[in-house]
């Protein structure tokens, strides 16, 4: 399975030069999961507690999950504008110099939050993660470009995945970072929470340091007008000279593609762009029924409060003590990334994007309906003094299995693919303002997430929210069926043609065009040479499919 998927590509590609910018531009995922690991877990330690007063005793029930609730999302907010302003830095400054300017605001934002220990202001708790919240959504748009636009098509999707797998590096470490704080570091001390936090500026001064020996995207290059320095990089990005068959090829396909959406596009300016995104019919089957369907199903689909709010999930199933909650949380981060590697090495190339999708959501859905039951079933387990039978024990315990499952579910489907598609799916005139766009919306949804959750939970009942996943999750399974293509071992500059097709097509039969594009499209003569398609045979295909 592995050798047909990778025939086509020289063993020279997989070289130490493409591996290290995988690394730097994948660890940039560790932004969102340290964000929403460590907040999560320090708002239950009790010394961020006492100091910004979350149980203020003056304070009603909603205002304190009113106050939880905006320390928790202003990251969220702060990645909104992150990620608008994402795709103009993209583009005009490049991947990597993109990087190094988000990588500052992100150290600067943490730095004046975790100062806001030493006097308690709320104020600079707010103002410090919405300033790092600018640099972390942006880490949305520059790396999952970055990772799709310089790997080998065959294993496109095993490098964006990179960077959702470290979603999941950046969560387990934070749940272990603030698990250990509350084992050897004193409830009466700000050191309790500041010192996971500063995992934050440790990550964000790596990838900084590493961005300086990082090689620049040859696409983007090639946009800007730098074709040598482009063909330089792609050489060295795979392996090969310059003067290589493949090298050539690529590079042609690129400014080929290029080319022809210049020539689309001569004479339009920003807001030209814009409107071909959304009057396009095609481009706007990307981004209204991939791009923003993505979003809003996954975000409300219950996993991502779920990273956030781990320990009062835990609470909720009935688990018991501080130390426990937040080690049960650990246990969750290693179960997701776990599951995020698998996702990345044996089934988002292989399997294909969909399958895998299929499996994940799946997973969650069962696991979202037992806790929703359960929690109506059991309205009791989270209170204290309150004793449980033996079969109620053994249903708290299957509904604390289920939080993990869930976990595993989220990482090997809507969190890798939410990514993936988005750095996929668009042509390279508009790739940075699809995934920009799509960004935005992920970040707009997961604040109301955030803020809502306190909320839904007092006001709608822990089973009812429960079941509200639980039905936005059966709607996600109805769209990866019906409208979500299957893109895997397709070239960046073929994947047009699966979009040309009926919107009503695209998602069943996308897979089958695919298939027939990879075989006539991206066919190499014994020369090397790359072979030419008519329209003619194009429509062939289509009809075949």
């Amino acid at each position: 399975m592995y050798k047909d998927k990778l025939k086509d590509t020289p063993r020279e590609a997989l070289n130490w030069r493409l591996w290290y910018g995988v690394l730097v531009f994948g660890l940039m995922g560790a932004a969102r999961g340290l964000d929403e690991g460590l907040i999560g877990t320090s708002s239950t330690q009790p010394s961020f507690i006492n100091r910004f007063g979350l149980k203020d005793e003056d304070l009603s029930k909603h205002d304190q999950a009113q106050l939880l609730s905006n320390i928790t999302s202003m990251v969220q907010m702060g990645s909104i504008l992150g990620a608008l302003v994402g795709f103009y830095f993209n583009d005009r400054l490049g991947r990597i110099w993109a990087t190094r300017q988000l990588c500052f605001l992100w150290i600067l934002g943490i730095a004046i939050f975790l100062a806001a220990g030493s006097n308690g202001s709320i104020g600079m708790v707010y103002a410090g993660r919405f300033i790092a919240g600018i640099g972390i959504g942006q880490t949305t748009i520059a790396g999952p470009t970055y990772l799709a636009e310089v790997a080998p098509k065959a294993i496109r999707g095993l490098c964006v995945t990179v960077f959702s797998g470290s979603v999941y590096l950046g969560i387990m470490l934070a749940y272990f970072a603030s698990w250990g704080s509350s084992i050897h570091i004193g409830d009466d001390t700000e050191a309790q929470w500041i010192v996971p936090n500063s995992i934050h500026i440790m990550f964000a001064a790596v990838i900084l340091g590493l961005s300086f020996f990082a090689v620049e995207s040859p696409r983007w290059l090639v946009k800007v007008g730098k074709d040598d320095v482009a063909l330089l990089n792609l050489s060295k990005l795979r392996g090969l000279p310059g003067e290589h068959p493949l090298i050539q090829a690529e590079l042609t396909d690129i400014k080929c593609a290029l080319e022809r959406e210049q020539e689309a596009t001569r004479g339009a300016g920003p807001i030209g762009i814009v409107k071909e995104l959304f009057l396009d019919k095609g481009n706007r089957y990307r981004i209204m029924m991939l791009s923003l369907l993505s979003q809003l199903l996954s975000q409300w689909s219950g996993a991502s409060s779920i990273t956030i709010y781990a320990p009062e999930y835990f609470a909720m199933m009935g688990t018991s003590g501080q130390n426990e909650k937040l080690f049960a949380t650990a246990i969750l981060g290693i179960v997701k990334f776990v599951s995020a590697i698998i996702c990345a090495l044996f089934l988002i190339d292989f399997i294909g994007r969909k399958r895998s999708l299929l499996i994940g959501i799946t997973l969650q859905l069962l696991s979202m309906l037992y806790m929703a039951i359960f929690l109506v079933s059991d309205s009791n387990v989270g209170e204290e003094d309150v004793v449980q039978s033996p079969s109620q024990k053994r249903a708290a315990m299957g509904a604390i299995v289920m939080i993990y499952l869930s976990g595993a579910g989220w990482a090997l489907g809507f969190n890798s693919i939410q990514y993936l598609i988005n750095s996929e799916i668009y042509p390279l005139r508009l790739r940075s303002i699809g995934s920009s766009i799509a960004m935005t919306f992920h970040f707009v949804n997961q604040y109301g997430n955030s803020k809502a959750v306190p909320l839904m939970f007092l006001d709608m009942t822990e089973g009812g929210t429960m079941f509200f996943f639980t039905a936005v999750t059966l709607l996600g399974l109805l769209w990866a069926i019906f409208l979500l293509p299957e893109l895997s071992g397709m070239s960046l500059e073929s994947i047009d043609r699966v979009f040309e097709l009926p919107w009503w097509q695209i998602g069943l039969r996308g897979r089958k065009v695919a298939k027939e594009q990879i075989a006539y499209a991206e066919a190499y003569d014994r020369d090397g040479k790359h072979a030419m398609v008519s329209s003619e045979d194009v429509q062939t295909v289509e009809r075949k499919a």
